[in-house]
């Protein structure tokens, strides 16, 4: 239960990733705390922390299905997940020297963690470039969001996304 204990985000998605790990879970819940009545010994909280409870499914979801680590995601300095940026946004920034990554080179694992290439749109990316060079406009036509991809992605060696790194908010 997210927002009852003083459990930052770390903890709680590090735990989930070893919960994953040694005993084979499929899936981990989390729920926002939210106070049904008062007591000296339950939290006592504005609102539930709805937000936070979203960012950690999105978290949970690129350790299960993305193949990051929870210590990729977030980290001891930073305990708290962002709350502006999805994880996967959030992640990309941190490692923009990683970036940009050319289409039609970069393998299935790089794929998944540029932000607005999903796992089907990344196994369609690789699917098509058996047989051709992938331009920027069939990017669109395989599900990528080219609203976040652009930044971190090269076509036939052409950037589409802003030549000022330093200010890009996704």
């Amino acid at each position: 239960i997210v927002g009852a204990t003083p459990d930052n985000d770390y903890k709680i998605l590090t735990l989930s990733q070893n919960l994953y790990k040694f005993f084979n879970l499929k899936r981990v819940y989390y729920s926002a705390y939210v106070p049904i009545m008062t007591h000296p010994n339950l939290p006592a909280i504005n609102a539930p922390p709805l937000l936070r409870e979203h960012r950690l499914y999105q978290a949970d979801w690129l350790l299960r299905f993305y193949g990051f680590n929870a210590d990729e995601i977030i980290d001891m300095q930073n305990p708290y997940l962002d709350v502006e940026l999805d994880p996967k946004c959030s992640w990309a920034l941190r490692n923009y020297h990683l970036f940009p990554i050319e289409i039609n080179k970069a393998d299935y694992e790089m794929l998944l963690r540029v932000p607005g290439i999903g796992l089907k749109s990344a196994r369609r990316i690789i699917a098509a470039r058996r047989w051709s060079f992938i331009d920027y406009e069939h990017l669109k036509k395989f599900g990528v969001v080219l609203k976040r991809a652009k930044y971190f992605i090269t076509c036939k060696g052409k950037f589409f996304g802003q030549t000022d790194r330093k200010s890009t908010r996704l």
